[in-house]
């Protein structure tokens, strides 16, 4: 079941402008853990993937986190043209702390 969505926006160039869909699905026992699935729709190739944890909240945190991580490590974030309402501002998910020196904006400012 779809818990969340944000779209990003991406503008490869001038005047044009790219969704860039993120969905986030609730936590699914699996028997033995709980998966949290996500989907990023990037214009070329959309990516599925799924966090893990012990229980719900941790698989919950730990793919948040996740998404945070293909964001800022995409060609897209690269480019300097992928953002969330204001560019430069950031995108509003938190990431793993070995790569919060990446960061850029309110994400820097907040998480950083």
């Amino acid at each position: 079941m779809l818990i969340a969505k944000r779209d990003l926006q991406y503008t490869p160039a001038a005047g044009t402008l790219t969704n860039v869909p993120i969905s986030l699905f609730a936590p699914e026992h699996t028997g033995q853990d709980w998966r949290c699935r996500y989907t990023i729709g990037w214009p070329d190739e959309p990516q599925e993937g799924a966090g893990y944890g012990v229980d719900a909240m941790q698989a919950l945190i730990l793919t948040l986190q996740m998404i945070g991580a293909r964001i800022y490590c995409s060609d897209y974030h690269e480019t300097g043209k992928l953002y969330f309402e204001t560019p430069g501002s950031g995108y509003g998910f938190p990431v793993p702390k070995n790569i919060r020196d990446i960061l850029i904006g309110d994400d820097a400012r907040f998480e950083g």
